[in-house]
C-alpha cells in the first residue's frame, strides 16, 4: 500500500514537476537553474492562488474573533455545554469554519512535498532518467545562481533573507494585542503570538543553514510571494471593514 502511495507520488507530482524544471531550464534564457526555481515557484504559487486565499481569510478571522472566544471561555468557565454552544453561535454569526484553514493547507501539503524534494535531488545526474522523452536531457546542470551562489550548497546569506521575510510574513498575519494587557489570558496569548513572531524566523534560518540553498531561494520567491498576497488581502479586507 505504502509502495502504491510513493509512486502515485512520482508519476502525479515528484516527475511532473521535475521536468517542468528542466524544461525552465533549457528554454530560459542564460540556463540559470536558480531563475528555473524562481519561474517555478511563482507558477506553482499562482495555481495555489485560491487555497491560500482561503487560509489567510480564515487565520485573519480567527484572530479577529480570538478575544470574543476568551469572553465566552471565561463567561462559561464553569459550563462547558454552554460555552461550546456559544462559540458554535459565534462561528456561525461570523461565518468562520474552524477547518476552513486546514483543507488548503492539506491541499498544498503534498505539492510542497515534491517541490522540496525536486530541489534537493533535481542537481543530481541519476535523476535525468526520469525526463520526459520530449524533453532534452542537459548533460549538466551548472548550479551556479547568476554566477555567485552554488545552489548545491548552503548559503548563509540566502538564509538570513529567508529568516527575514520569514519574520515579515509572520508579523502581517500577528493580531495586534493593545488594550489586553490586564487580562491574563489575553497577556499569556500575547507573549506567546510574540515568541512565535520571532522563533519561525530562527527556525527557517538554522533550517536552510543545512540544506542546499535551491531551496533557500524557494523559500525566499515563496515568501515574497505570501507577503505580497497577504498584503492585498489584508488591506481589501480592511477596506470592506471601514
Amino acid at each position: 500500500m505504502f509502495e502504491v502511495i510513493i509512486n502515485a507520488f512520482n508519476i502525479v507530482l515528484y516527475r511532473p514537476i521535475f521536468n517542468i524544471l528542466i524544461l525552465f531550464y533549457n528554454y530560459l534564457p542564460g540556463h540559470d537553474f536558480g531563475v528555473s526555481i524562481i519561474v517555478l515557484t511563482i507558477i506553482i504559487r499562482l495555481a495555489l492562488y485560491p487555497t491560500s486565499v482561503k487560509a489567510i481569510k480564515s487565520q485573519k478571522t480567527l484572530n479577529y474573533i480570538q478575544p470574543k472566544i476568551k469572553e465566552i471561555q471565561e463567561k462559561y468557565k464553569e459550563d462547558k455545554e454552554k460555552q461550546a454552544q456559544a462559540i458554535m453561535e459565534l462561528y456561525k454569526k461570523e461565518k468562520f469554519n474552524p477547518f476552513g484553514g486546514c483543507l488548503p493547507i492539506l491541499i498544498q501539503l503534498p505539492v510542497l512535498i515534491a517541490l522540496f524534494q525536486v530541489l534537493k535531488n533535481g542537481l543530481l545526474s541519476e535523476q535525468f532518467s526520469i525526463i520526459y522523452s520530449f524533453i532534452p536531457a542537459p548533460q549538466s546542470i551548472n548550479p551556479l545562481f547568476l554566477g555567485l551562489v552554488n545552489l548545491t550548497q548552503a548559503s548563509v546569506a540566502i538564509a538570513i533573507f529567508a529568516g527575514i521575510l520569514q519574520f515579515l510574513q509572520t508579523k502581517m498575519i500577528t493580531p495586534k494585542t493593545k488594550g489586553q494587557k490586564n487580562k491574563k489570558g489575553s497577556d499569556f496569548a500575547a507573549i506567546m503570538q510574540k515568541q512565535m513572531l520571532y522563533f519561525f524566523p530562527f527556525l527557517t534560518f538554522f533550517i536552510l543553514l543545512r540544506l542546499p540553498s535551491a531551496i533557500g531561494l524557494y523559500w525566499m520567491v515563496n515568501s515574497i510571494f505570501s507577503i505580497g498576497q497577504q498584503y492585498l488581502i489584508l488591506k481589501k479586507q480592511s477596506s470592506k471593514n471601514d
